[in-house]
């Protein structure tokens, strides 16, 4: 693993292995909570959390280069030492290389629904993906999640509150005006959104 310092002109962060879990906890500049922005798109989001949270430590995943590369400038511009990025697929990324209970909250906000019936095989919440969302997330740790695909969205409360009682379900939370997405911005007074808060059981 290949960690920016805080002299650096990248925040991004390179896996030599992509078998072994991430050294989260040595990759940020100090040790604070971690939490996870899945698909971070064009950062708007992330980057707002990040500038008003300084006491968090945030990891931005995405799986299309120049969006992270576009982040990345922005991050670094602003002096955000609190920010990482990888680049990876989020599945894949949350499955094998996050740690165990090393997360203190994940936001997936407007995930790609593949709405058509022959691609919701493709969709990211299956029960293997929550079983690892359960599996990296501390004990009493949330997910948040906001959607415009109203179906997608009763699949994944149904999803999330069916696997093995892993998950309670809390109230939803809502960004602030400055932390909405450029997706969600698009949407806004357009479409209704589904929102859902989950928390991972106290063992």
């Amino acid at each position: 693993m290949n960690a920016p310092s805080s002299k650096t002109t990248s925040l991004r962060l390179y896996s030599d292995d992509a078998l072994s879990p991430l050294p989260l906890a040595s990759c940020f500049d100090k040790p604070a909570p971690i939490e996870v922005d899945v698909g971070c798109g064009k950062g708007r989001f992330l980057l707002a959390r990040a500038k008003d949270r300084p006491q968090t430590n945030y990891l931005g995943i995405d799986r299309m280069l120049r969006r992270i590369r576009k982040v990345d400038r922005k991050a670094v511009r602003a002096g955000l030492t609190n920010i990482r990025l990888f680049r990876m697929e989020a599945y894949y990324a949350i499955s094998y290389l996050i740690p165990p209970e090393s997360i203190s909250g994940y936001y997936i906000l407007f995930p790609d629904p593949w709405p058509k019936a022959k691609h919701h095989r493709h969709r990211l919440f299956d029960e293997r993906f929550i079983e690892a969302l359960h599996r990296t997330l501390l004990p009493g740790a949330p997910v948040h999640v906001a959607t415009d695909h109203l179906p997608y969205f009763k699949e994944i409360q149904a999803r999330m509150r069916a696997v093995d009682g892993h998950f309670e379900e809390i109230p939803a939370w809502e960004p602030a005006e400055h932390e909405r997405t450029d997706f969600e911005l698009l949407f806004l007074g357009h479409k209704d959104i589904g929102r859902a808060s989950f928390r991972k059981r106290l063992e």
